[in-house]
This record gives structure tokens, sequence and C-alpha cells, in this order.
């Protein structure tokens, strides 16, 4: 992102940039006007033809590597825009809340990702700039990645609530159930719609969403189809939301995946935020949680990746991780160094978990575990994990903890859904002028 100079508005920084370069060069060097033109204006901030061009480069290579047949350019190119606008206008929020990143926490993530590569800083800066990478930019890509994270934690955290009727109806549904938590594993298409759009504006979303599902019909791999029509942000990651357990899915969903076979996709199925398609990639299912459960005192190392950390650089560094503490390294310790959560200060410790604390993935590789042992990596939504047992006891589940169970499944579901809304809210709110049709 631009850095900026508040004696001067962002788009009179553009324009004078514009400006200066245009005065500098040939009156006929067109390469200079297509570069620094802007193609669009948010809120009082603008967006770059340059900047546009860096983030189509990169989805193009991400594609790539995937092995997604890429879109049409005009349509990635829109795609790209419409991501750019709704990260820019959570970072003008950021910035209206006083949200902000220390240098020192900065520099100490910065840090950690050149350790985990096996760099010192400067050979990490050197590695950078071989590539064509700025370290300045790559250094403000940090910056707004842990601005955006941490502000989508406080604004989707604070809507969230879960009421007692609601715990009781849940507790109802598993005591009817036949014993098994039904889980899925999907592949996801979603078009926002915005709050406020009248009738004509809704119908068009609903033609955007029926014509990505003609596309599937006629043979189209799901993700080329979501990189070119998705609005969720792993739309150019091949939009495949990993094993997830039937409580945390919103009704709509649940009730059209009961029927289903693997390979099956629905029809466009309506939100309050928009439109869905889903693709039934696997189904199964795992005994409910018990009434009386072995409770696990746990720590591990957890490396996320993002739209700036791919699945595969993600995976490389646990593996890293995992030869040290084969060569005996001490876990506390690397936990503290390089695991990517809110337990790293204490270890990564855990505490006390019981059956449905965490996600699938991890509390099956947990379940394997003797004291003492450590996992191979393990993946799940959040990241990679590195999984330590420190040691176990059979304890009883009682009413109290059950309701907390409870309530951790349907906060888990109504996350997902208070982000999306979050996220379309806070696009609606953006004042946006599109400039990317001019020459």
């Amino acid at each position: 992102m631009t850095t900026k100079i508040f004696l001067l508005s962002p788009v009179a920084l553009v324009m004078l940039a514009a400006g200066l370069a245009a005065a500098q060069q040939p009156a006929t060097t067109d390469r200079i006007v297509a570069i620094d033109r802007i193609v669009a204006i948010v809120n009082e901030d603008v967006i770059t033809r340059r900047e546009l061009d860096d983030a189509l480069k990169t989805a193009t290579q991400q594609l790539q590597k995937q092995g997604t047949r890429i879109p049409a350019t005009e349509i990635l190119e829109k795609q790209m825009l419409e991501r750019i606008i709704l990260d820019r206008a959570q970072l003008q929020l950021a910035k209206e809340t006083g949200l902000t990143v220390s240098d020192a926490q900065l520099e100490q993530a910065i840090r950690r990702i050149a350790q985990e590569n096996g760099m010192s800083l400067e050979q990490f800066r050197s590695a950078l700039e071989r590539d064509g990478i700025s370290f300045s930019k790559f250094r403000g890509e940090i910056h707004n990645e842990i601005i955006l994270a941490r502000l989508k934690d406080r604004e989707v955290d604070n809507r969230i609530s879960v009421t007692e009727p609601e715990i009781d109806n849940f507790l109802r549904t598993q005591e009817t159930s036949s014993g098994k938590v039904e889980e899925y594993r999907l592949a996801h298409i979603y078009v926002r719609v915005a709050e406020e759009a009248d009738a004509a504006q809704v119908q068009a979303r609903r033609q955007r969403a029926e014509t990505a599902l003609a596309q599937l019909k006629s043979g189209v791999e799901f993700a080329q189809v979501a990189a070119t029509f998705s609005d969720a942000s792993d739309a150019l990651t091949g939009a495949v939301l990993d094993w997830r357990p039937v409580t945390r899915l919103a009704t709509a969903f649940t009730e059209a995946l009961t029927t289903m076979q693997p390979g099956e996709l629905t029809s466009v199925i309506r939100s309050i935020n928009g439109f869905h398609i889903l693709k039934l990639l696997d189904r199964r299912g795992r005994e409910a949680v018990p009434v009386t459960n072995q409770k696990t005192h746990a720590r591990h190392i957890l490396v996320k990746f993002s739209e700036l950390v791919s699945d595969a650089d993600a995976q490389r560094r646990i593996v890293k991780i995992k030869e040290r503490l084969d060569g005996g390294s001490d876990f506390q310790e690397l936990a503290k160094q390089y695991s990517e959560d809110g337990s790293a200060t204490s270890g990564g410790d855990l505490g006390w978990l019981s059956p449905g604390d965490t996600v699938p993935e991890f509390e099956r590789a947990m379940g394997g575990l003797k004291p003492g042992q450590v996992s191979a990596p393990v993946r799940s939504t959040f990241g990679w994990h590195l999984i330590q047992v420190v040691e176990r006891r059979a304890q009883d589940v009682s009413n109290e903890q059950r309701r907390q169970l409870a309530r951790q499944a349907i906060l888990a579901r109504k996350a997902d859904e208070a982000s999306q809304d979050w996220l379309r809210q806070v696009r609606d709110r953006a004042y946006v002028e599109y400039r990317l049709e001019e020459r």
C-alpha cells in the first residue's frame, strides 16, 4: 500500500506523482500514463493502475500454481479491483477506529517469517530484492495483513452472542440425533448482495449466480468458476471449505446437503448476505460428544496460511519447525517464537481440552498421541499445526460443560455468518468511484 504524507490528500499525492512523472518523460510515453492513472477512488483514497497490475500478477501466479484455468483478463481485473476496494475500506475503518500495529510487533512478525525460511532478516531482505520484491512494500503488506486480521476479529466478535434458548435447542437436537455428527467438505461460490439493493439489483446478482451454476453444470471446473464469479475471500485459492460439522453450517445449507451425494451441486441458495452455490466434495459421520470424556492437556504450534502466505509455504515452515523438534529443540520455546495465535506467549499451551473443543482434524490427531508425543504436521482451517499432548485424565461431562460445548459450536457457525455480513456492510458504506474503463 502507498505510504501517505498527510500534508496532501491521497488524491492530490497521486495526481502530483503522475504530473511529475509526465514532466520527466517524453509526451509520447504511454507507459507512464497507464501505470500512474487512477482506476478507482475509495472514500478519500485512491487505487492506481500499478496497484491493480501488481494484484493481477499475484492472482495469475496463484491460479497457475493451482493449475486453474485463468479467467478472461477483463473479468479477473474486475474481481481483483473489488478485492482491493474491500481491503482498502477495511484499512480505512481500522485507521478511523485507532487500530494500529507497533513497529516492534511488525518487526517481530517479519523476523519470524525470515526465521521460518531459514534466514536472518538481512538474508531475507536480500532474497526478496533478488525476486524483484521491494522490502518496504513487503513490510507494508505484512502490516496491512495484521491490521485486517485484528480488525476482523474485533468487529466480528463484537457482533456475536449466543442465547440460552439457542443452547437449549442445540442440546435437544443432539439428544434426538443418531449419535453421529455429520461433517461435510464443500466447495463454495458466494455472490454478495448489497444491504440496500433494490429488486433489480438483487435480480442481477441472482442472475450472476445462476450463470455460475450453468457453467458448473456444463462441466467448467469449480475453481475456474469461483475465480470468475465468487466474492468469497477464497475465490482465487480453490474455494474449498474444509471439513465442517453440520452444526457450523447455516440451516439453508444443511437442508440442501442432507440428501446430496459427493460430486453433486446445490441450486442457487439465498441467504441474508447474497446467493450461494455449494458442491458436496465428501461427507462423513463422527461420534457425538459422549457424556463421559477424556480431557487432554495439550499445546500446539500454529503456522497460518493466507492470501500472502500460501498453503504450501505454511506447510514448509511447519515441517522445518518439526525437524528442529525432532533434533531436540524445546517445544515451548519454538511455540513462543513461531506460533501464530494467542497461545504463543504461554509456549503454545491450550490448557485442558474436552472432545469438541477443537476442530475435527486437530482433535483426531491429538487423540492418537501419547503424553509427551508430538504429532506430524496437521492441516486445519486455521493453518498447519504441531500438537503435543502433555497429559490426559478421564472426567464426567457436567451439564455446564455440555452447555459450554454447545455454545462454542453455535459461536463457530455464527462467526462465519457474521463475518460475511460485516464485510458486506464495510463494502456498502464505502463511497466508490470507478475509473477502470477510462483511458
